[in-house]
């Protein structure tokens, strides 16, 4: 049964003070009402839940810190920020591959030939979504492509530079050759089916970050395929049946090492994590995944 909503608006002082009744240690109550006006008291309480000795109370449980909560909201924000580094980095590859492999086997102006799609009324959204976007680009490459030849759009390099990794992702489901499916897989060493799943599920981690929502324990309702057998072994990695980060950080140190084999990407994670003394297992990561290959540093990556 719903009720009108009388709570009062509080001011930060008010809210330190509630947080100090309710068993948080708070050092510093000025520091602490200068991080409640920049963050929001109700955004930070997503990062105090896992310090709560009784949620229905919103007691916390003898010790806790606010300095903790505060460590874990930063971890979590520089955690965005490296993976929007590997997912821009993976999106920008897979819109060349897609860009290529479509002109190449299908001409340079693919993208509008309805035949190339499973299901014609998604690639005329797709279409409609793709001219909206070219419409409003300020690119001076698409502006000169528009000015000087005739065709609806312009060629499928240059459209590929103003879609978004979500775009690109509706694209590549809806795209019908196999062979062409199989050529931009192939760049990577996957199966089509699997680098399909890993857009789509990319496509919402890369959405979460880039507005700036939690991540560190988020459970996703898209999840990606684990390969069965190529690359070999890659699969037995993925912790199966998760909802939450993990495969995609091992999704995303794989595609690194394709798409730049000098990266430090990895290493740049496992000091993050250590950094802030951060438990996994929030993230789902098994309990042996130091052990496991996708998190050895590559031979000649310096650790430093």
């Amino acid at each position: 049964m719903t009720r009108p909503f009388t709570k009062p608006a509080t001011t930060y002082p008010q809210q330190v003070a509630q947080l100090q009744q309710r068993g948080m240690v708070i050092d510093d109550p000025t520091a602490a009402a200068f991080y409640l006006q920049h963050i929001n008291y109700y955004r930070l309480g997503a990062y105090w839940l896992p310090f709560e000795a009784d949620h229905a109370a919103h007691t916390f449980r003898p010790g806790t810190l606010f300095s903790q909560v505060l460590n874990l909201y930063v971890f979590d924000r520089e955690l965005r920020l490296l993976a929007l580094d590997a997912i821009e980095r993976v999106e920008v590859s897979v819109r060349s591959q897609w860009a290529y492999q479509l002109a190449h086997h299908h001409g340079p102006h693919a993208h509008l030939d309805q035949t190339l799609a499973f299901k014609p009324h998604l690639w005329r959204i797709n279409l409609d979504k793709l001219c909206q976007e070219v419409a409003r680009s300020d690119e001076a490459f698409i502006r000169h492509l528009q000015s000087t030849y005739a065709e609806a759009l312009p060629p499928v390099w240059a459209v590929c530079e103003v879609m978004s990794l979500g775009q690109l992702s509706r694209w590549y489901n809806n795209l019908k050759p196999m062979a062409t499916r199989r050529a931009i897989a192939g760049a990577y060493g996957v199966d089509e089916k699997v680098l399909e799943s890993w857009l789509r599920h990319l496509s919402l981690v890369r959405n979460t970050c880039a507005h700036h929502s939690r991540l560190w324990n988020r459970e996703f309702t898209i999840t990606p395929l684990s390969p069965r057998s190529k690359p070999a072994g890659l699969g037995t990695q993925f912790n199966a049946g998760s909802r939450k980060l993990y495969n995609a950080l091992v999704i995303l140190a794989y595609c690194m090492d394709v798409i730049a084999p000098d990266h430090h990407w990895r290493i740049r994670l496992k000091d993050l994590i250590v950094r802030h003394g951060i438990s996994v297992a929030s993230m789902d990561f098994p309990a042996d995944w130091q052990d496991l290959p996708i998190w050895q540093d590559p031979v000649g990556i310096a650790t430093a």
